[in-house]
């Protein structure tokens, strides 16, 4: 069960942090990997380190708020492969201020990395999938969506919109044999909360609040990306699908 091997699946945001995790995850299931960051140099290290252990991959460095160049992307791979089975969107950004010091520009620079990104690369990889009927389309959400904290207006209203989207898309491209669902991740140890794991308050309140005791690990992503990329997840359409060591069911 879960083998994806013959597939191929574009994982953004995948240099570090949950997409890192999505990817490898995904290429240990037998998926041919392309992994997509701006940073091209951090992406062939990746992809080496895939290599060193047998699995397939390969880098493609671009900006996702960049839509000719994402467009342009996806369509690549599909030339290339002869086929795009899986595209995982979960570049993603955070900014954090108070409302009243918030500034417009920084609000939608998160939007369009955060919301827009993720439905351009979704219309993208429809304009592969729908003739092939087939495909499984994976779109990072936040329990931020369901729970909010002060400070990140931005990053919430992104998230909120990006579970809509998931039912809307679901619905839209399931007569085409096309799943889409998202990932809700609780508080995860990675790169982007390297400064709320500094700060000693903080990551208390979150192992007190986290009914598991933890921050998730990173490794622990991957696993939910696979299922819901496989053949066997092809009845799960338009969910949100959490992953926070409970945090979200507890008082």
């Amino acid at each position: 069960m879960f083998d994806l091997s013959g597939k191929v699946a574009l994982v953004t945001g995948a240099s570090r942090g949950l997409g890192w995790a999505m990817a490898r995850s995904l290429a240990q299931a037998g998926a041919h990997v392309v992994l997509n960051a701006r940073d091209g140099a951090a992406l062939q290290a990746r992809v080496d380190e895939l290599g060193a252990l047998g699995l397939k991959a390969e880098a493609a460095a671009c900006d996702v708020t960049d839509e000719a160049a994402m467009a342009a992307l996806v369509a690549g791979v599909a030339q290339r492969h002869g086929r795009l089975d899986i595209g995982v969107a979960n570049a993603g950004i955070q900014h954090r201020k108070p409302i009243t010091e918030f500034d417009t520009a920084d609000f939608r620079r998160v939007l369009d990395t955060n919301l827009t990104a993720v439905w351009v690369l979704a219309r993208e990889c429809a304009r592969v999938m729908i003739p092939a009927r087939r495909g499984r389309i994976v779109v990072t959400g936040s329990i931020s969506a369901l729970l909010a904290r002060p400070t990140i207006s931005a990053y919430i209203a992104s998230k909120g919109a990006v579970h809509a989207l998931t039912r809307e898309l679901a619905m839209e491209m399931a007569p085409h044999g096309i799943t889409v669902n998202a990932i809700a991740p609780g508080y995860f140890a990675t790169e982007m909360n390297t400064t709320l794991m500094g700060n000693a308050e903080f990551n208390d309140w979150v192992c007190r609040r986290t009914p598991a005791g933890r921050w998730g690990r990173p490794e622990e992503i991957g696993p939910p990306v696979v299922f819901l990329a496989s053949d066997e997840a092809s009845f799960v359409n338009g969910h949100v699908l959490v992953v926070d060591g409970a945090f979200t069911a507890a008082m």
